[in-house]
């Protein structure tokens, strides 16, 4: 059975975005802020040039994501692209 991935419900297409981002903004800036030493005992605090480098890594993400894997991690978790 063929689904039509063009018909889905527009509330999981946004859920796969924002968990995208959220997924990507925690690990990310978590990853960059121990590598520039920016962890604090509350989580991480980025400025500069890591903040940055970490806007960049998410557009880079969701580009790279859609374009050469047909789409990203939380959109193929919840079925909102085509498998590969």
């Amino acid at each position: 059975m063929a689904v039509d991935y063009s018909r889905l419900p527009f509330w999981r297409r946004t859920l796969a975005g924002t968990l995208d981002f959220f997924t990507l903004f925690f690990f990310g800036g978590y990853l960059i802020a121990k590598m520039t030493g920016s962890v604090t005992a509350d989580g991480f605090k980025l400025s500069g040039m890591p903040a940055l480098v970490l806007i960049a890594l998410i557009i880079a993400y969701f580009i790279i994501g859609n374009r050469f894997f047909g789409g990203t991690l939380w959109k193929h978790l919840l079925f909102t692209k085509k498998p590969l």
